[in-house]
C-alpha cells in the first residue's frame, strides 16, 4: 500500500488501534477522517492532530452510514481508503446460567459484522471511481485461534477474515485492493475485559505504539493478509486442539 498522499476514512478512529493508525497516517501526510459514535472523543483526537477531520458515525445503524457516505462523497471526492476498524467485545459463558448476554452479542454482530458489510457496500462506489483504492479490514489473531471467554467476538473476527477473502476475489478486476490487518493482543480500551496473564507465561498485551509501528511497516508492503507480531503465530497455526489449549492457558 502507498502510505502517503491518500484520503483515508477510519471507523472507530477516535481511540485504540483506530486512533493509532489515524495518527500514523496523518503524520505521513495523508488526509485522515476519523469516524465513531463518541463525538467528544473524535473532537479531542482531531484537535490534537491539526488538519485531521472527523465525522460522527455509528456503523451499527444503516442510516448513519448512508449519511456519512453521502457527506464524505461530497466533501472528500478523492477518498480512496476505508479502514473498517470499529469493533466491540463482550465476554459470554454459555456454561453458566445467565452467562449469555444477548444484547451484548447483538451489539458485537451489528458492529463487527454488519458494520463491515454496510460500510464496505456504502463506500465502494466512491472507491471504485479512484484510479487506486484500498479497503483495510481489521480482523484479529482471534479469528484464527479463538479465546473461549469471547466466543462471539472471535466468531465475528473469523467472519471478517472469510469475508475479506471473498471480497478480494470479487474486486480483483477493479482498482480496489482489499487488505486484512490482523492485530495480536494489543493494550487498548478493548483489553479492559481481559484478565492479567499468568506470570509463568511471560506474556501480555503488545503496547499500542509498538503495534502501530509494526502495522505501518506491514501496510507499506504488497502483502494482502497482514498478521502483525504475535498474530503471525496464530495465523500460521490455525485452529488445532493443542494450539487452542496452549493459547487458553496463557490468555485467560
Amino acid at each position: 500500500m502507498k502510505t502517503n498522499g491518500n484520503t483515508i476514512l477510519i471507523t472507530g478512529g477516535g481511540s485504540g488501534i483506530g486512533g493509532g493508525l489515524a495518527a500514523a497516517f496523518h503524520k505521513l501526510g495523508n488526509t485522515v477522517i476519523i469516524a465513531g459514535r463518541r463525538e467528544r472523543v473524535l473532537r479531542e483526537m482531531a484537535a490534537a492532530h491539526p488538519g485531521m477531520e472527523f465525522i460522527p458515525l455509528d456503523v451499527s445503524r444503516p442510516e448513519s452510514i448512508a449519511r456519512a457516505a453521502a457527506d464524505l462523497d461530497a466533501r472528500f471526492p478523492r477518498l480512496n481508503t476505508v479502514v473498517n476498524n470499529a469493533g466491540v467485545q463482550h465476554p459470554h459463558d454459555f456454561a453458566r446460567g445467565g452467562g449469555y448476554d444477548d444484547a451484548g452479542a447483538q451489539e458485537e454482530i451489528e458492529t463487527n459484522i454488519s458494520g463491515v458489510l454496510r460500510v464496505t457496500a456504502a463506500f465502494l462506489p466512491q472507491l471504485k471511481r479512484q484510479p487506486s483504492a484500498t479497503i483495510i479490514n481489521v480482523s484479529s489473531g482471534l479469528a484464527f485461534v479463538p479465546l473461549a471467554r469471547f466466543p462471539v467476538y472471535c466468531a465475528t473476527k473469523a467472519f471478517v477474515h472469510s469475508f475479506t477473502m471473498s471480497l478480494r476475489r470479487q474486486l480483483q478486476s477493479t482498482s480496489v485492493r482489499v487488505v486484512e490487518l490482523a492485530p495480536p493482543w494489543v493494550k487498548t480500551e478493548l483489553d479492559a475485559a481481559h484478565s492479567a496473564p499468568p506470570a509463568r507465561a511471560g506474556m501480555g498485551p503488545m503496547p499500542l505504539d509498538e503495534f502501530i509501528a509494526a502495522a505501518m511497516q506491514e501496510l507499506a508492503t504488497d502483502a494482502e493478509e497482514l498478521a502483525v507480531a504475535g498474530a503471525k503465530f496464530l495465523y500460521a497455526g490455525g485452529v488445532s486442539s493443542r494450539l487452542y489449549s496452549t493459547f487458553e492457558q496463557i490468555n485467560p
